[in-house]
């Protein structure tokens, strides 16, 4: 071995050994050593610096805490459904419990799971975002992070709003077996929605590491693709890839700017700019002269509101004594804010939209069905 061999070694060793730039609400640690070049740096001035290190502009990594404080408008962040927490449906056990390891990651993040959704206003445009934390178990996606993404997903849907993901993942949650690995359809069969009827903006932001089952689904999905410099993006790991194809791969592979090149990604963005970036697409997607107008399935243009649908699911349990017709008529009288008093049904708050359902012209019933459920066949359609 030569002796620039042996530094170069005993260099990557120091780096292995040093202490990660995943910052944790509760570490009071003051310095950081940059996992690229080694050099130490003040943690709070690091902080002002957007993570990124002032000797060789390497980002290192960022939870979701910071993101959303250096990214979104001050003041508008609006968080959903932030108490949703993953149970143990496997029982899963390795050397610890999926509910301890669970556990610890909450008290140590400060989060219920490894994503973030919410919205917020960059430059004063309103958008949906969900931040993934790489802090909570390597970001990964288990069965709660890919239902906080689809109930994201279709709220930017149903409001009309832009999407904003951040990226950052070691892919599917092994703990929770094939429940992880279905998220993965759920997300890009509500993209599909958002992107291909509604005609919305999504934009995802890769951040390194961005591995595994989210490169294979949304990571990759968007209509335009930004990254970060130098960040980690694939799917299956180099070590892999080389002893399956049994060849060297070049230096730069899995790499932002080696997906660039091959036409994988659309931009590299620095986090310096990543904010002004976003802000400038939207603006140039919306008054795009081109743009096509989206069209919004029946059951994504109006919701029943939560006390409705907890009321529905009563209806439901406690209606032994009726039949399908008097359930179906129930559920009518909920759509449509007609009101059967004869029957002695359960009075419900019509939705907003059943004024204009009573404007239609008093037509046979298919007409009337078909306005609240546009381009759907007769055969189709459930005779109430």
């Amino acid at each position: 071995m030569s002796i620039f061999s042996w530094i170069e070694d005993e260099k990557n060793l120091k780096l292995l050994n040093a202490p990660k730039s995943g910052h944790r609400p509760g570490d009071l640690s003051l310095w950081i050593r940059c996992e690229n070049c080694g050099v130490i740096l003040y943690i709070k001035h690091l902080q002002q610096n957007k993570r990124v290190c002032f000797g060789c502009n390497y980002h290192l990594q960022m939870n979701s805490i910071e993101r959303i404080e250096r990214f979104i408008d001050a003041g508008t962040w609006r968080p959903i459904n932030e108490t949703i927490s993953s149970c143990d449906p496997l029982k899963f056990k390795d050397q610890k419990k999926y509910s301890e390891r669970l556990k610890e990651s909450q008290e140590q993040t400060g989060l219920q799971d490894a994503i973030q959704t919410g919205t917020g206003f960059i430059e004063g445009i309103p958008i949906a975002v969900g931040i993934m934390d790489f802090t909570f178990m390597g970001g990964s996606m288990g069965s709660v992070v890919g239902e906080k993404i689809t109930r994201l997903i279709e709220y930017a849907t149903a409001q009309g709003l832009t999407l904003i993901i951040f990226c950052a993942s070691g892919g599917a949650r092994m703990q929770e077996g094939i429940l992880s690995l279905m998220q993965m359809a759920k997300i890009s069969a509500a993209l599909n929605a958002h992107q291909n009827t509604a005609k919305l903006l999504y934009i995802p932001i890769l951040t390194s590491p961005t591995t595994g089952g989210v490169t294979a689904s949304f990571a990759m999905l968007g209509d335009l693709i930004f990254a970060e410099p130098r960040a980690l993006i694939g799917f299956a790991g180099r070590r892999v890839i080389e002893q399956t194809l049994q060849e060297q791969l070049p230096k730069d592979f899995q790499t932002a700017e080696y997906l660039l090149h091959h036409g994988l990604i659309d931009l590299i963005v620095s986090r310096f700019f990543i904010k002004q970036a976003i802000a400038e697409t939207i603006i140039l997607y919306q008054q795009a002269p081109t743009k096509e107008l989206g069209l919004l399935a029946f059951k994504e243009r109006h919701r029943l509101t939560i006390s409705q649908e907890e009321q529905l699911r009563r209806l439901v349990e406690n209606s032994s004594n009726l039949n399908f017709s008097g359930l179906m008529k129930s559920f009518f009288h909920l759509v449509t804010g007609k009101k059967e008093e004869k029957t002695g049904l359960l009075k419900l708050k019509p939705l907003p939209f059943s004024k204009a359902f009573k404007k239609v012209p008093k037509v046979n019933k298919y007409k009337r069905v078909k306005f609240l459920i546009p381009k759907t066949p007769k055969s189709d359609i459930i005779d109430v």
